[in-house]
């Protein structure tokens, strides 16, 4: 993971490359990271997917459905 400054950002925003993330800072401190679009795509996908399989985990253990039925 690469970490660069806002105005590094600004100046290199039209021709920047993003093959890692990329951590900004401003004022030293890490403010924002950027990252390509496959790759938050493929974030949120698994993160939508844990949340699935935490809900069908919960309503298993209380007796809502078995797990086969869940993951039907």
């Amino acid at each position: 993971m690469r970490t660069e400054t806002i105005t590094y950002l600004k100046e290199n925003a039209n021709t920047l490359e993003v093959s890692e993330e990329l951590v900004i800072t401003k004022k030293g401190k890490p403010a924002f990271v950027i990252q390509s679009y496959d790759d938050f795509k493929f974030q949120q996908e698994s993160v939508a997917l844990l949340k699935t399989l935490k809900l069908s985990e919960k309503s298993a253990s209380l007796g809502l459905l078995s797990l086969d039925e869940a993951f039907e």
